[in-house]
């Protein structure tokens, strides 16, 4: 394993000491704990935004706090949920009156440490609700999609909840907004080449040269499907076809689309990819409103990538237009 790293145990502290010098224009980090990044400029009365979750996802979850987006997030280890104590700090932070929503991806520490941080919140007279993202149709069956994990569906998830704060809704309306998107977006991965924590120094599970993996998570959870590498084009329709299916759209409605990397991508492969997503549904007589493509959700350097789609609702509309501006995520 080849890294730029110093102490491989301490990598996140001086990744989060190097990502807050570089946009400082627009963040810092919290003077009370060191693992939650927080926007400069938060708006007074308005609805504060949190997220977090643990490290190896970048963009994912500091590249999305600035304007119109994300208030703050709490950082974890590489992999690893952050602490009740983290969230707990990055809703004070958040705060400014109208009470705080945490939106956040479906794993059982995140669940857990959320929970706690709302209740000690909650004693400091500060409200907090939160929405779950669970867009990753391989992690369980639709008839308990409760269980599923949240993966690259999360970026929808905030740019929808966050307009809604933006536009002055409470706090009622935002997590009704961001709910909502949860309901509308499926999300499924394919791996090609593992990914390794720099503190391990090798490969956290395998994928044979030669083959993938459908539905693989990003921490290298199982997948629902090993086959030999097929082309672009059979990737995208077997991808999308699920994800259709799972969502069950219908004739001449409209999608959002991201093909986000796992990290070690090209982006001119994501491009590839996403020519053939839009051949199926454009096949399928279904609209592509707005489409992302890039590293937004990422899984260290695994090679592979993600495909997002979320039906868009008449009232997404608006929220999905708003200009942000966030090093993960700028909308003009």
């Amino acid at each position: 394993m080849q890294r730029f790293v110093n102490e491989p145990d301490m990598i996140v502290d001086d990744m989060l000491k190097g990502y807050v010098k570089a946009h400082k224009e627009l963040v810092h980090i919290s003077e009370k704990n060191d693992h939650v990044v927080v926007k400069n400029n938060r708006k007074q009365g308005k609805v504060g935004i949190v997220s977090g979750g643990g490290s190896g996802h970048e963009p994912c979850f500091l590249g999305y706090v600035g304007e119109s987006l994300l208030d703050a997030v709490a950082v974890g280890e590489v992999f690893s949920s952050p602490p009740a104590t983290a969230f707990h700090q990055a809703f004070l932070e958040a705060d400014t009156g109208a009470g705080v929503a945490c939106l956040f991806g479906n794993y059982a520490g995140d669940n857990m440490n959320v929970k706690m941080a709302v209740q000690m919140a909650g004693m400091q007279g500060v409200s907090v609700r939160y929405v779950c993202a669970n867009d990753d149709i391989a992690s369980a069956d639709k008839e308990e999609k409760e269980k599923r994990h949240g993966i690259a569906g999360g970026p929808f998830m905030w740019k929808i909840g966050c307009a809604k704060a933006e536009l002055g809704g409470t706090l009622e309306e935002v997590i009704s907004a961001a709910q909502a998107a949860v309901d509308e977006t499926r999300s499924m991965c394919v791996g090609l080449a593992p990914c390794s924590i720099p503190a391990v120094g090798h490969a956290n599970f395998t994928i044979e040269e030669g083959t993938m993996e459908y539905g693989i998570g990003h921490h290298g959870e199982p997948g629902m499907l090993v086959e030999s590498l097929k082309s672009a084009k059979e990737i995208a329709d077997t991808l999308c076809s699920k994800l259709d299916e799972d969502l069950n759209l219908q004739e001449g409605e409209e999608i959002a689309v991201i093909v986000s990397g796992l990290g070690g991508t090209p982006i001119m492969e994501l491009y590839v990819l996403y020519d053939e997503v839009e051949r199926y549904f454009t096949k399928r007589a279904i609209h592509i409103y707005q489409s992302f493509v890039g590293n937004y959700v990422t899984s260290l350097e695994m090679n592979g990538a993600a495909i997002t789609i979320m039906r868009v609702r008449e009232e997404f509309k608006e929220l999905l237009e708003l200009p942000v501006t966030a090093p993960a995520f700028t909308r003009t």
